[in-house]
This record gives structure tokens, sequence and C-alpha cells, in this order.
């Protein structure tokens, strides 16, 4: 299946096509045009004129437009979840589970967009004022520019051309390369909706010299990158002066407390360190139990992720399937032939067959090892045993990571602590630091990035605030 193109309401091909292979079978499941740097630019100028010429049209087809959305998403969605697996080989049950996710993220888009406002001030607060009406209002950046991963493929595509569209922007997409076909279907759907805004919206595929024509022109107002450390840097130096949201990953901790149930934090911190091959941003990597409960954790940890069904991800029962790539397999056995041979504990795992890559624990682990310091993106979890809550305070924070942590504990004045200490963009109390709802305000600080996603805090991403005083 072939993705196109889009430079607003227009299709196009190129002579070259990239081929993309479905990870767990190595067949070809799509191709996408190999675009380069004029195509960028082309994409930013269709942008900007539909930019020009819609901006005055009204809230209300805007809404009406991601409606209609959703109503044709909700009717596919069994034939976009096959998509995603095809293209990234997510279990597919997950698979359907992110088409249902994208759709709560458009309902939440239109809910925030309705609730938008501005707010009166009073101008005349200070001797050096006066009385007017004075007040602000929020209105769109202009064009957006939005880059997106692979894990997930379609709700993050969601999570940053829906409320940009809805703000009333017009957006470019760089979807990720291992993932065309299903970002080309979603913005098919808003290209052939019958309230579609002409122009609204271009998808252009690509490397890195793509992106960084769209990340250095001019033309865009805002950035929203998801993505590597390396290339938030890079997008960083070279956008200039706009507006710049950056969601780059993180390496997620999680205590464990001596009064938590033991029995219901291992269970769901198997599911947290292997959903989605742990290839997740919060994904948890790091587990710091303490020391009189750490060896029926380990063993309670062991039992539940042997329980999960490994291998083919079209299987229904199958909850870890393969990793993105050959090269991510290597990787992760690297690091934990690394943590081995300094000391670390194999607990189970570290086997594979070829993409799909077990279940692993690390016990014993320590901090000065690369499988504890560094964001693994793999299904390993490195477990660490602590004496109380201030040392394993002090590990989980010493990482140049900030997106989200977890505690397990029945300790209020943990709790509270937890709430205050952690160096996070989001805690979580008894439950994992991989848990994420669409509604909240998600991201992180330190190398995790800047700005936040969530609609009602992308709405104010992409919109700027225009003051107004009626004297």
């Amino acid at each position: 299946m072939q993705a196109k193109i889009l430079f607003g309401s227009k299709e196009a091909i190129k002579e070259e096509w990239i081929e993309i292979k479905n990870p767990y079978k190595n067949e070809i499941v799509s191709m996408c045009p190999s675009c380069d740097e004029e195509d960028a630019k082309k994409a930013l100028f269709v942008a900007e004129e539909a930019f020009r010429e819609n901006k005055h049209i009204k809230l209300s087809q805007r809404i009406a437009w991601i409606e209609d959305v959703i109503d044709k998403l909700s009717l596919k969605r069994e034939k976009f979840a096959r998509i995603i697996t095809d293209e990234v080989g997510k279990p597919l049950k997950f698979s359907l589970i992110e088409v249902d996710r994208c759709i709560e993220t458009m309902k939440l888009t239109v809910s925030s967009i309705i609730e938008m406002h501005g707010e009166t001030f009073n101008s005349d607060a200070m001797p050096s004022g006066k009385e007017s009406i004075s007040f602000f209002k929020r209105v769109p950046v202009g064009v957006v520019v939005a880059i997106t991963p692979f894990n997930f493929p379609l709700n993050l595509v969601a999570h940053k051309i829906v409320p940009a569209l809805a703000m009333g922007n017009s957006v470019v997409l760089k979807p990720t390369p291992e993932a065309p076909l299903i970002a080309y279907k979603f913005a098919k759907l808003f290209c052939e909706s019958r309230y579609a805004i002409k122009d609204a919206l271009s998808v252009v595929y690509g490397d890195a010299k793509v992106g960084g024509a769209l990340v250095s022109s001019d033309i865009p107002r805002v950035i929203s990158f998801t993505g590597s450390v390396s290339v938030g840097n890079i997008i960083t130096k070279n956008a200039g002066i706009k507006k710049v949201c950056l969601e780059l990953g993180g390496n997620a901790a999680t205590f464990i407390e001596k009064s938590c149930n033991v029995k219901d934090a291992s269970k769901k911190c198997a599911i947290a360190s292997f959903y989605n091959s742990g290839q997740v941003c919060i994904s948890l990597q790091r587990i710091y139990v303490q020391e009189e409960i750490y060896d029926e954790f380990a063993k309670e940890l062991a039992t539940e992720t042997k329980k999960l069904t490994v291998g083919d991800p079209y299987d229904q029962d199958t909850f870890v399937g393969p990793l993105i790539s050959l090269e991510a397999v290597f990787r992760a056995k690297s690091w934990i032939d690394s943590a081995i041979k300094e000391g670390a504990k194999l607990l189970c795992g570290n086997t594979n067959q070829n993409k799909v890559f077990y279940p692993t624990i690390l016990g014993n682990v320590t901090d000065n090892m690369k499988i504890v310091c560094q964001e693994v993106f793999a299904p390993i979890v490195s477990l660490v045993k602590v004496k109380d809550f201030d040392e394993a305070l002090k590990k989980i924070n010493n990482s140049p990571y900030g997106l989200q942590y977890s505690i397990f504990t029945n300790d209020l004045n943990l709790t509270k602590r937890a709430i205050d200490e952690f160096e996070c963009g989001g805690v979580v109390i008894n439950d994992i630091p991989t848990l994420r709802f669409d509604i909240q305000p998600y991201g992180g600080i330190k190398l995790s990035g800047t700005g936040r996603e969530g609609p009602k805090y992308a709405l104010e991403e992409f919109s700027d605030i225009k003051s107004v005083v009626i004297c």
C-alpha cells in the first residue's frame, strides 16, 4: 500500500520510493515517496498560504471537521489497527487500543477547544494605569510543524495535528520513516471530510534533511517533536526564534517500599517494563526495591513476566512483539552483556528470535551501568536494592532525564515526599510510571524535553496570547 505526499489537498508522488517491511515477517507492507528539501519547502509554502486564506474560519467548522474524522476513524478501527501492526509490529490488541485512544484524543480536543477562553484583567489596578475594557484572547500561531515517532504512530500524530488544526493553524506533518502509511491514511480522513479546511494539512516523508528544512524555515511558528535527545538538540539549535515543544524520552523509575502490596506491584511492573516491547519513553527501566522485600519482589516479578505471551503480533494473546529493528536487538543484547560482565545477575530473558526480544530482568544492578544510566528502549528492566526511600530518591533523581516516576507505598508521608521531591514532569502513586492519560498535561524536565502535550495543553502551545485594551 502506497502513502503519497500531501501538499494540502493535492497528492503527489516521486520517482524514488521507500519500502517499509514488517518487523516480524520482514515482508513489504507499505511504501512512501522519498522526499527532499524542496518538498518540505513546498509543503510549508502551501501551509502558509492556507493559513492566510483560512484563519477566519469559524470554530464550529473546525469542530465539525474533527467530529467527522472521529466518525470515519471509528468505522475503520480494525483496518487502521492492522496498518499499525503491519508497519511497526505492535501487538494487534494494543494497536486496537491505540486507535481507540486516538479517537479519545480527538474528542478531548473538541471539548478543550470549546472551553478555551481568554480572561479580563484590571488595567486600573496600579496608579500608572487607567480604567479600560481589557482582556486577552488566544489566537492561532500560523504554521505548525509536527514530527512524530514510530512507537505510537497514530495517537502521537493525533496529539500534535488535531489540537493544532482545532486552534486554526495549518500543519505540516513529517511522520516517522518506519510508519508512513498510517499517518497518510489518518491525514486523508481530514482531507476527504466534507468539512475539510482547504490545504490546512500537508504530509511529507523523509530523513534528517527533510526535517532540517522544516525546522530551519522561517515559516513555521511552532515545532512539535517527539523523539531522541540528540535530534531534539539539533532542532533546538537550528529552529531559530519560534516555539519548540520537545518530548525527548526518559528513564522511568519506581520505588517499591516495604509497606506496599508486593504481588500487585510486581504485576503492574511487569506490564510497565515490557509493554510495547519496552519501546515507550515512560517504559519502566529502573526498579528500586527496599532491601527487606527485594527477594520476594524479584521472585514475583519474574513469575509475572514469564506469564506474558511473546511472539507473533497478529496473535490476539501476544503481549510482547518484535523490536522495530535488528539494530535495536543488537543494542539491547550488548547492554545486557555489558551489565552482566560488570556484576549484574540475569533473572530471566536475554534471548531473541530475530527481532522478537524476550522480556529481560537484571538484578544486582549498580548505578554506573549503562543499562540504568541511559534510555534502553527495549524490554529490559533493572532491579536495584536500596535501604530506604532516601537512598531510592537520590538514585532516581540522579538522571539527566525527568519524565515520569512512581512509588508503591502505603506510607502517606512518603507519598507526600515523592510528590514534592521527585524531579520529573509526572508522579504516579501506587501504579507504574508508564501510566499516561491522554487528558493529562504530559511532558518532562531536564533532557526529557520542554512544553506539554495533552489536548488542552497542546492548544496552549499552538496558540499565542493577544492582549486587547479598549479605552
